[in-house]
């Protein structure tokens, strides 16, 4: 179902609000509910996941999930206050080798000096288990828990007596570390692909014909990203949902720690870089100046990109890309949505996020409208419902 949520992140909210409340990729096939995967697994599978893993000595406490998870994930903490994450995915909109390619490709950055949560073992060497119950596969993974917490659990107060800019810098240096070592990636279980879900047919099926304009436009921009350069310092593994949401910060160092490759896929690495610019609007959403927004962002995305070409390169008719990636980001977005009401069976809407995202594309307003007059610092990215 999507719903609106307000969150107290000073960040663009709509970006992560229909990531958390939608399911992506969605496969032909049944779907099992959040609440019976989490009573089959509490009743019948835990005991066996933690013999697996050797978590006999620790305290499982399950996470509240995000309406629409996809997964059913525990705390798992001993009396050495010895923390790990464990992850159970119970859908069927992913298969073995979407996981197995996951958890390779988080092994490969954590083994080659990336920082990101690492992949655990279980008891017999596999970085990724499976048990089968009630004719439905469990897809099992641990992982160490991320040194920090999330700058949401922090009020969004950075480290005392450190200036934000230190935040924005080490944001893109860790994604630029990503990036980097994503250039000399060679996988043996491959993830898809960007154009294996964004593609004319997909999003013909998906959107309602009553926005053909959107469609149009939609199309119109995949067709322009079709003949963008896919070299290999272009177009490789990216994390797809780098946010503040997926990611901890040790407020001791400033170090952050990134984590939740599910949406990890082969794209362009300006479609995180777009995320990262994204991000960094909420920290002046309410301003009602918009040239004050603009110097903001200026400002705010140079020490991003400081930080980023530190650890790799990238050329300058990519970064000239970035209005158009900002885009392609409102698209994934609007695909979330609309795949949500296609799993949910409920009757389409638009509220007023989602009809912002649709009057950017409809309308070709760039950098999320962030600059123009269809923006209200007062009412930040909503515009006026619509029907379906």
């Amino acid at each position: 179902m999507i719903k609106k949520v307000h969150y107290t992140y000073p960040y663009f909210g709509t970006l992560i609000l229909y990531r958390y409340e939608t399911q992506k990729f969605l496969r032909k096939g049944a779907y099992m509910n959040y609440n019976d995967a989490v009573s089959i697994i509490d009743t019948s599978l835990l005991r066996s996941v933690s013999e697996l893993y050797e978590l006999e000595s620790y305290g499982i406490q399950r996470i509240p999930a995000h309406e629409g998870g996809r997964n059913v994930v525990y705390t798992c903490e001993n009396e050495d206050a010895n923390t790990k994450i464990l992850r159970i995915a119970f859908l069927t909109d992913r298969s073995r080798e979407d996981f197995l390619a996951e958890v390779e490709y988080i092994r490969y950055l954590f083994d080659h000096g990336g920082s990101v949560a690492d992949v655990i073992r279980s008891k017999h060497g596999n970085l990724l288990e499976e048990i089968s119950h009630a004719n439905q596969t469990f897809y099992i993974c641990l992982f160490e828990k991320a040194r920090g917490i999330r700058l949401v659990e922090n009020h969004y107060q950075y480290r005392e007596g450190v200036p934000i800019n230190e935040y924005f810098y080490n944001c893109g240096k860790t994604l630029g570390k990503l990036h980097q070592l994503s250039k000399g990636y060679a996988p043996v279980h491959q993830r898809y692909r960007f154009f294996d879900k964004f593609n004319a047919e997909y999003i013909d099926n998906l959107i309602p014909s009553t926005l053909s304009l959107l469609k149009e436009k939609m199309l119109g921009l995949l067709k322009t990203l079709e003949q963008l350069d896919r070299s290999r310092d272009s177009f490789g593994m990216v994390h797809f949902d780098f946010n503040d949401g997926n990611y901890s910060i040790d407020f001791d160092s400033g170090q952050i720690t990134v984590y939740d490759f599910d949406n990890s896929c082969y794209c362009w690495y300006m479609f995180d870089l777009a995320s990262l610019w994204t991000q960094g609007m909420g920290w002046t959403q309410f301003e009602p100046d918009a040239d004050k927004r603009k110097n903001f962002m200026d400002d705010y995305f140079r020490t991003a990109l400081e930080g980023y070409t530190s650890e790799t390169n990238i050329e300058s008719s990519m970064l000239d890309k970035l209005p158009l990636f900002i885009q392609i980001n409102l698209i994934e977005n609007i695909v979330d949505a609309f795949e949500g009401f296609k799993k949910s069976g409920h009757e389409l809407g638009c509220d007023e996020e989602l009809a912002y995202l649709i009057k950017c594309l409809e309308d070709e307003i760039t950098y999320l409208g962030f600059f123009h007059d269809i923006y209200s610092h007062e009412e930040p990215f909503e515009y006026e419902e619509r029907k379906i």
